[in-house]
């Protein structure tokens, strides 16, 4: 039986049940304990498990992550929750050079089944430095695993499989949408890693997204059924792996994809999807791939520059008439 829930309470249940199922799954971060949660994801879980299971530390990324990392090397299975991914590029060393590559380097002997999840991307007005986007940037790192979710169905069956997972995962959240509001099953349910979900079926064009800029893809295809325009709406969940049959089946039915991300242009998740479709699809395709980004620049504070900086729905839209050839 489904409930109504917060993005943030939806975050909390998934790690609130798989602490209780297995003891080697722990919580650490920066105010997740006695302040339960700098988005009070973690509300309430102190109480639950007490200190030694959710773990306040100091504002040093790097420092911590590092323990976490030993801890999953040797048996324990931590959740690492960053403020923000902004301040995670601090960690970046023990996440490159250690936990994606140990496996590699120890033979298969030892791995490294650890979560670091966080708030990720823009929030708005504030300014360059929180306002980054890196599913992209985490996803060009062989062996890590990147999610991305956009409502707290996903949020949940995703992060209780990432939680499981025997390999580092990427868990990116979004701090505008801890207060977003959504179905989530009583029962327990897991949603398998790598695989995307038609949120919205059609058959005129395929739009691809993934994080909250599936907002921007869903109401886009609101618009464009008002004009007769059937969209196919793709979210990704899984930023790597990537589910390219989903992708390439939509398009093999609407032979044009729209690619719409919170990401600088250069070197993106729709830069790689572009190339495998045209690569492996292009017969398919009626027109060129398109994708709209954030602009090619840092992301500054004044509310007209973050409103032109951010992908849209008009720009959506148009860029949706453009691959259908149709009159602006």
């Amino acid at each position: 039986m489904a409930r109504i829930i917060q993005f943030r309470e939806a975050l909390r249940e998934a790690m609130s049940e798989e602490m209780r199922r297995d003891s080697r799954v722990f919580l650490m971060g920066e105010e997740v304990a006695e302040y339960n949660g700098a988005y009070k994801v973690s509300q309430g879980m102190l109480d639950e498990f007490g200190e030694k299971r959710v773990i306040d530390t100091p504002i040093a990324e790097l420092g911590f992550s590092a323990v976490a990392v030993g801890a999953a090397q040797n048996g324990l299975r931590p959740i690492v929750e960053f403020m923000t991914w902004n301040f995670a590029v601090l960690a970046l060393d023990q996440i490159l050079n250690t936990a994606s590559k140990m496996l590699a380097m120890s033979g298969g002997q030892v791995g490294c089944p650890i979560v670091f999840r966080g708030a990720n991307g823009s929030a708005g007005q504030l300014g360059a430095q929180h306002s980054t986007a890196f599913e992209s940037m985490y996803a060009n790192i062989p062996g890590l695993k990147v999610i991305s979710v956009s409502n707290p169905y996903d949020a949940k069956g995703l992060l209780k499989s990432a939680i499981r997972d025997d390999d580092p995962v990427m868990f990116m959240e979004s701090e505008v949408m801890y207060g977003d509001k959504g179905e989530v099953p009583e029962e327990e349910y897991l949603i398998p890693i790598g695989k995307a979900d038609v949120k919205r079926p059609g058959s005129d064009v395929t739009i691809v997204s993934f994080n909250k800029m599936m907002k921007v893809a869903l109401a886009a295809a609101d618009e464009l059924a008002k004009e007769g325009i059937s969209a196919e709406v793709i979210d990704l969940r899984t930023i790597r792996p990537l589910d390219w049959h989903t992708i390439m089946e939509s398009v093999k039915k609407t032979n044009r994809l729209v690619i719409v991300e919170e990401q600088w242009p250069f070197a993106s998740v729709s830069s790689e999807i572009a190339y495998r479709i045209q690569k492996e699809g292009f017969d398919y395709l009626d027109a060129p791939v398109r994708r709209i980004t954030s602009v090619d620049a840092p992301m500054h504070y004044a509310p007209n520059l973050v409103a032109g900086y951010l992908p849209d729905v008009p720009r959506t839209v148009k860029l949706v008439k453009e691959v259908m050839y149709l009159k602006k």
